[in-house]
């Protein structure tokens, strides 16, 4: 049987410290309407979302408020049904997007401004609406491709290094990626070919890499707990795109916390640099609520607990780092990024060029 997945562990947990946990945005049982109101605050985000029990009790304990969580499937997802639900929204505060789809977002005026307590900690390459504060930065991490260590040992194949590698023979049928359109590692990806191959070569790089048997599949979850070998060890594909820090996740919930290596390794030539936002909503019923939950993602407490729950880094410069997070995630020296203009001028026509190309 494969194991609860580590990015989606609490939605096996009805109801934690008065935080109730629904598999998807959209949809509100009567019980859980009753709940509304000035002593609840209700975030908006996707699948890979996590907070411990102590830390969310901290801020309900500090505040008074109770944290309700609507949870869409991937980031993308969410990001579209905040844009369609846009001054009508379904909570206070949307946790989860990123780079790739904040311009989206801020032009769809999803958001209203709050300047979160915690930014003077936060260097400015993370602060995207600095001035505006219609977003929040809460955490970064570096999509890049995963490997399967045992199956290139087995296979005495070295594992591909950078997104180059990828389109090479030797690697045929080997790589799982999600749908751009549809999921923000996916689109990560893609924008990370388009700043390594440019605007007139991307194109050519993917056709390369549809040729060579890419399989495409609707996001994270499915890429990388059905069809990567990895992980779970049900897939047939021993590279996938995921995260520069999941093989500290791989290490925490394996059956060894203490082997000496992750059983994938990261291929750290491939990686794009991915930037989350938390804002408070438009229109949102409890917008003091909102306000508070977003200073609170930027104390320390929160900042804190972010590397082991949900296997990114904290924006905070002076959040300390467990050890078996630096020890087994992979550092990125250079990784890939898009100047935010091009990409809210270029986004929609890459992502339709890209489904033209590979998606079939």
């Amino acid at each position: 049987m494969k194991r609860t997945s580590w990015r989606t562990a609490t939605l096996a947990l009805p109801v934690l410290l008065g935080t109730t946990f629904l598999a998807a945005c959209g949809s509100e049982s009567e019980d859980d309407a009753t709940t509304a109101g000035g002593s609840t605050v209700t975030l908006v985000t996707h699948n890979s979302f996590e907070v411990s029990e102590d830390v969310l009790a901290g801020f309900t304990e500090r505040t008074g408020y109770e944290v309700r969580v609507l949870r869409a499937d991937d980031g993308g997802v969410m990001v579209n049904q905040a844009v369609l639900s846009a001054g009508n929204p379904q909570g206070d505060v949307l946790f989860g997007v990123d780079n790739t789809l904040l311009t989206r977002a801020l032009e769809a005026d999803v958001f209203a401004p709050h300047r979160a307590e915690g930014l003077d900690a936060v260097p400015e390459e993370f602060q995207l609406d600095a001035g505006e504060w219609r977003v929040t930065p809460v955490d970064h991490g570096d999509i890049c491709v995963n490997y399967d260590r045992a199956w290139f040992t087995e296979a005495g194949i070295e594992p591909p290094q950078d997104l180059e590698d990828l389109a090479d023979p030797a690697y045929r049928d080997l790589l799982v990626v999600q749908n751009a359109a549809s999921s923000t590692p996916g689109l990560g990806f893609l924008l990370g070919s388009v700043a390594e191959f440019g605007q007139g070569g991307w194109q050519e790089y993917w056709q390369q890499l549809a040729d060579n048997g890419v399989r495409v599949v609707d996001g994270w979850e499915q890429a990388y707990y059905e069809d990567f070998s990895g992980s779970s060890g049900e897939g047939d594909r021993p590279l996938v795109v995921s995260y520069a820090t999941s093989p500290p996740a791989e290490v925490l919930y394996g059956p060894d916390p203490d082997i000496e290596e992750a059983p994938t390794g990261v291929s750290t030539g491939t990686c794009f640099r991915q930037i989350e936002f938390a804002g408070l909503l438009e229109g949102a019923e409890n917008p003091e609520g909102g306000a508070a939950l977003l200073d609170f993602m930027l104390s320390l407490d929160f900042q804190e607990d972010v590397p082991l729950q949900m296997f990114v880094h904290p924006v905070r410069e002076d959040a300390a780092l467990p050890e078996l997070f630096t020890r087994h995630g992979a550092t990125v020296e250079s990784p890939l990024t898009l100047d935010a203009d091009a990409v809210t001028e270029h986004r929609s026509d890459w992502v339709d060029e890209w489904t033209n190309l590979v998606v079939r």
